[in-house]
Order: structure tokens, then sequence, then C-alpha cells
């Protein structure tokens, strides 16, 4: 079994968004970003995608949604700043093939604390937006494998 674990696509700039941070949206090389990782991972048939509430993780997984006819459901316990104990169980929860997609502080200790509990990283590890860690979960809810994809090249 594999889930896609997606960190959010490139958007605006923090320091200068003066609005609530839960509604900064991707850059045009966000946008460029989420168009690119659509069209891979629709070739691996995604059953479902979840998404912190957060605009720029929703947004990062819409074209996906329109390449599927899927939508993209609210998943709370993707949110940045909480912690990553309910990814864990969120994880052994999703079905074959689940995309989820969060934040650059809950993926880093989500695959770390997965790390520690046996699984092994058969690649580097790349944090940047847009990667996609790859992990393998056996039918007994062992999760074994893991590794990432880069962030899709600037188009």
């Amino acid at each position: 079994m594999t889930i896609y674990l997606v960190r959010h696509a490139k958007a605006g700039e923090r320091r200068t968004w003066t609005d609530d941070d839960m509604l900064r949206p991707l850059s045009k090389a966000g946008w460029a970003q989420a168009e690119a990782l659509a069209v891979r991972l629709a070739g691996h048939e995604p059953s479902v995608m979840l998404s912190s509430p957060y605009v720029r993780c929703v947004q990062t997984l819409e074209p996906l949604g329109a390449l599927i006819d899927c939508e993209v459901v609210i998943e709370q316990r993707l949110c940045e700043h909480e912690p990553f104990e309910p990814v864990l169980d969120l994880l052994s929860e999703v079905p074959n093939h689940a995309v989820l997609c969060s934040h650059g502080d809950i993926i880093p200790a989500t695959i770390a604390a997965l790390e520690r509990r046996g699984m092994e990283i058969v690649s580097e590890a790349d944090w940047r937006k847009a990667s996609v860690w790859v992990i393998k979960r056996s039918k007994k809810g062992r999760f074994s494998k893991a590794k990432v994809w880069p962030p899709p090249p600037r188009g």
C-alpha cells in the first residue's frame, strides 16, 4: 500500500502577508508546481485527497482533483503547528493511494517519527515545497519504506 504525503507548493511570502496566514494562497510558481504535481500523481490513481485547511494546501491539490474528478477533503490533523502524533494515526487510517497535503513542520516530524518506529528511508530527505513523500504501508499497518520525490522543476 502506498500513501503520498505532499508538502504544499510555493505560497506568497509569509513576512509580507498581512491577512490571516491560513488564507495565504499559492504564488504563480506554486500554481505551476501544483499543476506538475497533479500530472505526476494522477498516474498513481489517488483514492482520496486530504488537506490541511490552509488555502495553500488545498490549492496544491486542486489541480489533481480537477484531473481525477475528486474533491479535496479538509483534515484538521494536517494543520500547521499541530502535533505529529495524530498524523501517524491518520496515515494508519487512510486507504491505499491516499494523497495528503500538509506543512513544513508536520511532514519532517512525521517522517522522523516513522523512522524511529522502524521505517527505512531509501532516498535523500527533501523538505522543499512541493516535495512528495511516498510511504509504503503493509496490510498489517506497518510503515516499511519511504522515499521522496523532489519538487517539480520550474516551468
